[in-house]
């Protein structure tokens, strides 16, 4: 039986759920004399974030960090799912499909290193940056050409959009 298209997984995806370090930031983190870790994170990622959400897509972030102001800043985008301090993904993972009666296959998963491996043998569409570990590129149906931080989210969410005919393609359009 001849493996499918990643591209054949797009039209039916409803939600996207985010790694954060090295998928949403990339990976690294700024350490200040007070202790605090600071990271960047991509307004391009940003604006595909917002856009999935206010196109009524299911938007989740599962990440194994604490940085409530990774939580403040994806609030302030409408992603209200934001698991942090998840040292169990697949337990996060489950708990939102419950939550939200999702389905694995309609579910696309971009993570980036080991700790993301249980979460993207469980879903439809797992993806990665290009910048991922062996190991996460290995299970992957589609490797993004972006690296994680530099528009990798934006990538796979601007393709879901795009296929479902759901992009802001037009310049002139508002946005709010």
């Amino acid at each position: 039986m001849e493996e499918k298209s990643y591209k054949e997984y797009l039209e039916h995806i409803t939600t996207f759920i985010f790694d954060v370090d090295g998928v949403l930031t990339n990976g690294s983190v700024l350490v200040t004399a007070t202790g605090d870790m600071l990271r960047s994170m991509s307004i391009k990622d940003g604006y595909a974030l917002k856009t999935a959400v206010d196109k009524g897509f299911n938007v989740c972030v599962i990440s194994g960090g604490s940085n409530e102001g990774v939580r403040i800043r994806l609030n302030g985008l409408g992603v209200t799912d934001v698991y942090l301090g998840a040292s169990n993904k697949i337990e996060q993972l489950n708990d939102y499909f419950n939550k939200k009666n999702i389905k694995s296959e309609n579910v696309l998963f971009m993570g980036d290193d080991i700790p993301d491996y249980p979460v993207m043998k469980a879903i439809g569409l797992p993806c990665c940056p290009q910048d991922a570990v062996p190991e996460i590129k290995s299970i992957s149906k589609y490797i993004s050409h972006k690296k994680g931080g530099k528009g990798a989210a934006r990538d796979v969410i601007e393709q879901v959009l795009k296929v479902q005919g759901k992009w802001n393609g037009n310049y002139n359009a508002k946005y709010d």
